[in-house]
């Protein structure tokens, strides 16, 4: 495949996914397509889908990429699932309030209090 293909890396924790990025800029519309492709994919392979998603690292974020986290959000609500998001750097998360996704969403600040939470 191409160089998409590193944009995320995909770890098991127990029976939770976990899905970091490797990029700094969620920004680019081809990548974006690839990460919700690909987050789609680990969430539909799992019954009742646990997943953790952590913005560690990630500087930028497109108004596409949060289109993304609401459909894999609605995706796992479906398969009445969980979603986390976790380390979301203080910019991104000013967006998250504005677009009042802040309350669409599980937040935690880390990963591992992330973990914590699943049932």
């Amino acid at each position: 495949m191409s160089a998409t293909d590193s944009v995320i890396q995909i770890a098991d924790e127990g029976s939770v996914k976990k899905i970091t990025f490797t990029q700094k800029s969620i920004i680019d519309e081809t990548v974006i397509h690839q990460i919700g492709k690909d987050i789609i994919g680990v969430i539909d392979s799992m019954a009742k889908p646990k997943v953790l998603i952590s913005f560690g690292g990630v500087d930028h974020l497109s108004s596409a990429a949060l289109g993304v986290l609401i459909t894999c959000h609605n995706r796992v609500r479906v398969k009445d699932g969980q979603l986390y998001l976790s380390d979301i750097p203080k910019p991104i998360f000013e967006i998250f309030k504005i677009t009042k996704l802040n309350k669409m969403f599980q937040i935690v600040d880390t990963s591992d209090a992330a973990l914590k939470n699943f049932k």
